[in-house]
């Protein structure tokens, strides 16, 4: 975008904070992706307090919600939030038929990014992946 308006971000990150607790699992992963997405990693307590929140409504989340959010934290190289990555590798490998091509690389590389191991994910993955092979560009 060229524009990341830190100080923007900065006062918007309070108000999520005030707020979040309130929030459906669409607005917390549109609200970490945008952060992530205009690189501002500046507000440590917000991804926390996101992290937290998100882990207990992981249940709610979609796979895209889900790929969104740890793509998010990958991106902001925000690693200091495992049981988030925990959280979401139980919650994707429910959802995993749910997942497409875009989800699942998004995935893979948030938590390769992360250096973030779960091998029972990355497995239940691969077997996606092999059936959705052709879907991939």
């Amino acid at each position: 975008v060229g524009h990341s308006s830190p100080k923007l971000f900065e006062a918007i990150s309070y108000k999520v904070a005030e707020k979040l607790v309130a929030f459906n699992s669409q607005e917390i992963a549109n609200t970490v992706w945008a952060y992530a997405t205009v690189g501002h990693s500046s507000s440590p307590e917000l991804f926390d307090a996101i992290s937290h929140t998100a882990i207990k409504k992981i249940n709610t989340f979609n796979s895209q919600e889900l790929a969104n959010t740890v793509w998010a934290y990958a991106k902001i190289e925000y690693y200091s939030c495992p049981k988030l990555f925990d959280a979401i590798s139980h919650a994707a490998i429910k959802k995993i038929d749910t997942f497409n091509a875009q989800n699942i690389a998004n995935t893979m590389w948030a938590f390769a990014r992360a250096r973030h191991s779960s091998p029972k994910l990355f497995d239940a993955i691969s077997h996606k992946v092999m059936e959705k092979l052709d879907t991939f560009n």
